[in-house]
């Protein structure tokens, strides 16, 4: 049980960057009067193992039948981040102590009682308490057992199967029970509605045909609170719409070739534990059943030195709001994040059908309601792709062709809230680039019309016989602590807004084609509450001032950009859904760095009345010079439902970019060698059409035309 030591001058020799390679984490003891250091094979960012899950649940039974708080529902066990200050200590080298901690959240049903618990992690043996706290008056997420929970309820409700018979339903088998978390909850308690559908087989897709029944479940007291319906039976809908491939009826396509990717040397990347390295990127990949997918410590190498990029991103809240005011759509209204957890919503990653290519798995551990570890397999994809061109010219005057091909590395991960998939992506570029793309897909949310309303919808979009799609919102939120060359992980970093500006026709614009960069720095947080203007080009920088580029002479910097015109909330910023999802009625937030301000919506966010995060955090008009600030970007999808997004819709696309703004002296992807893919053809068709053509290539009289002689990627060969 004793841990091996090993003398402080036995590694003296190794680096805290070489420790960090190989994925250990050293933490420091005294023995007597000689320092050593404990080799645990873990970095203090590393996701909980299956023995530290079961460790932590232990001490947590342990605690409860010491405090005598009942039986216990686990919510969540998942890592306990080191402090951002102790963190980048620890990545400069300091001999200060770096030890991991989890943190649990409780329940005590049908008390309404969340106990928070926080750990020390003695090795996979033992586990500390190190605090806890008793809270009221919140609601922890919706678990997937809670999600599992609440259809149970209200199957065995006497008074749900009486009015399921009412509709000629009593097969109980071919109901599905839709869980949603209650916005404008009516009564008090732990509560789940539930829309409801039916199947005409079990594989048969239930959002065809939609019932009129929606329970309310009060999860603590497994009760059925209140149902709304129609006032009598409805018609429910009976043509069949299926994606699933053994009931599509086909036909199928027939002139699909098969594409392969293959890397026959293996792929560009090497992975030590979490620890990525790709293309002169590092960074660590983390996960937890909040935000899923987590970037840590994201770094680019230029030279000798790896000049950090971004300490830490990640999504941390969306709000998913649908425009029917009428009862009971008013409450359909999900904070997927803060409600259900994108971890929580992962399932494992399909070879060959999520990604293709060469591929790299991380798996995830999570818990249950009873504290056993879940294990994730294939959680997170990791795999490159060829993305066409970096950059290419071509000399005109003798026809000489310099191109790149451009490579990105691609880490993912998709979440699956009841009838949405979430396909997250964060793609790395050759060039110092950073896109986060998100892919919507999966299956609209459908409903009955309402009493009274038709014969078409006025907030949806008939995608079937009686089947009401209704018009809604994706609002995203992603949480960026930018480092940008600061060695402190961006404590020193500033904000601007930049917009392009038509000069006014005048004496220094005589001819009416000036225009000019406005940069305005973002200096305190009630200037930093941004909306996007793409007809200004509107960009905002994220600088270092205290490192220039030598060439432009301006600090070194990131931009952020968006993707498209991303629209802000709808809903009234006085209604519930504006107070509550305040990050969504503007682009750009910049706050102070604090450890604990991690989710803009508040830490507690299912049934919650109104906004706990950045609405509270910008009350008071800080300053944000060498205030280490934190980005929220906000962005979304406003989804007019179209009859083609049914049965399953095809992807709808939304993100942005960081791009380096005079991070570099040049082009970065300069060193990115030539080179002809020997694996492309030139299908036999193609010499049909291309026999007699002269004007980019060689005339039939093999003389070379002004406009090129074939010479591609700076070789002939």
């Amino acid at each position: 049980d004793t841990p091996p030591y090993l003398a402080c001058d036995t590694v003296k020799s190794i680096s805290r960057t070489e420790l960090s390679l190989t994925a250990y984490w050293v933490t420091r003891t005294h023995r007597g009067s000689e320092l050593f250091m404990t080799i645990k094979g873990q970095h203090p960012l590393d996701p909980l193992s299956v023995e530290e899950i079961s460790c932590v649940a232990a001490a947590c039974r342990a605690l409860a039948k010491r405090e005598a708080w009942g039986d216990l529902r686990f919510n969540v066990i998942s890592l306990k981040e080191p402090a951002k200050a102790d963190l980048v200590a620890y990545e400069a080298g300091s001999k200060a102590q770096v030890l991991r901690h989890a943190f649990a959240i409780l329940q005590t049903p049908p008390e309404p009682i969340v106990y928070e618990v926080t750990f020390e992690l003695q090795g996979t043996k033992s586990a500390g308490v190190v605090d806890w706290q008793k809270r009221e008056g919140v609601q922890p997420l919706a678990s997937p057992d809670d999600c599992l929970l609440a259809e149970e309820i209200a199957k065995g409700s006497d008074e749900v199967v009486a009015l399921l018979a009412e509709r000629g339903i009593t097969n109980l088998d071919l109901v599905a029970c839709d869980p949603w978390s209650v916005h404008a909850a009516p009564c008090k308690g732990r509560l789940i509605q539930l829309f409801m559908y039916l199947r005409s087989s079990p594989n048969d897709n239930q959002y065809a045909h939609p019932l009129d029944l929606v329970p309310l479940v009060d999860l603590h007291h497994k009760t059925v609170v209140r149902i709304h319906k129609h006032s009598k039976p409805p018609k429910i809908p009976t043509k069949d719409n299926n994606y699933h491939s053994e009931l599509f009826k086909g036909p199928w396509r027939s002139d699909l070739k098969t594409v392969n990717v293959t890397q026959p040397e293996g792929p560009s990347f090497t992975v030590h534990g979490n620890l990525v390295r790709w293309q002169k990127w590092s960074f660590r990949v983390g996960f937890n059943y909040r935000e899923g997918l987590v970037l840590h410590q994201l770094g680019y190498q230029d030279g000798d030195v790896v000049r950090p990029v971004m300490h830490r991103g990640s999504l941390v809240e969306m709000a998913v709001p649908y425009g029917d005011p009428r009862e009971p759509f008013q409450r359909k209204c999900a904070f997927d994040v803060g409600d259900y957890g994108l971890g929580y919503c992962t399932f494992p990653l399909t070879l060959g059908c999520d990604c293709l290519g060469c591929i790299q798995y991380f798996p995830a551990t999570l818990c249950n309601s009873k504290g056993e570890p879940v294990e994730l397999p294939n959680a997170v994809c990791m795999h490159e792709e060829d993305v066409g061109l970096l950059w290419k010219h071509v000399e005109y005057r003798n026809g000489h062709s310099e191109s790149r091909r451009s490579r990105r590395l691609v880490i993912s991960f998709i979440a699956t809230v009841v009838n949405y998939e979430y396909c997250f992506y964060w793609h790395l570029y050759q060039d110092g680039t950073i896109s986060y793309e998100i892919k919507l897909t999966g299956e609209l949310s459908t409903n009955l019309l309402s009493e009274g309303e038709g014969p078409l919808p006025q907030h949806g979009t008939l995608v079937g016989e009686g089947v009401n799609a209704q018009h809604h919102q994706h609002m995203f939120c992603a949480r960026l602590d930018m480092a940008v060359d600061d060695a402190e992980g961006g404590k020193g970093l500033m904000v601007s807004e930049v917009d392009a500006v038509a000069m006014p026709r005048d004496a220094s614009n005589p001819h009416g084609n000036g225009f000019f960069a406005k940069e305005t720095d973002l200096l305190r947080t009630s200037t930093a509450q941004r909306l996007a203007a793409p007809d200004r080009a509107r960009i905002w920088k994220v600088k270092n001032p205290a490192k220039l580029n030598p060439i432009s002479k301006a600090p070194v910097a990131y931009k952020i950009m968006p993707m498209g015109a991303s629209p802000l909330l709808l809903a009234s910023p006085d209604s519930l859904v504006g107070r509550r999802a305040v990050f969504a009625s503007k682009h750009l937030w910049v706050t102070p760095h604090e450890d604990s301000q991690r989710f803009p919506a508040g830490e507690y966010v299912m049934q919650g009345e109104e906004c706990q995060g950045l609405a509270i955090w910008t009350q008071e008009d800080k300053s944000l010079k060498e205030a280490d600030p934190v980005i929220w970007y906000s962005f979304g999808v406003t989804h007019i439902v179209r009859v083609e997004d049914f049965p399953v819709m095809p992807v709808e696309v939304t993100g942005f970019t960081l791009k380096p703004f005079g991070f570099f002296t040049a082009n970065p992807g300069l060193d990115i060698p030539p080179s002809k893919n020997k694996a492309s053809q030139l299908h036999a068709a193609a010499s049909l059409n291309g026999t007699a053509a002269t004007a980019n290539g060689t005339s039939k009289s093999n003389s070379i035309h002004a406009n090129g002689n074939g010479v591609c990627c700076g070789s002939q060969n």
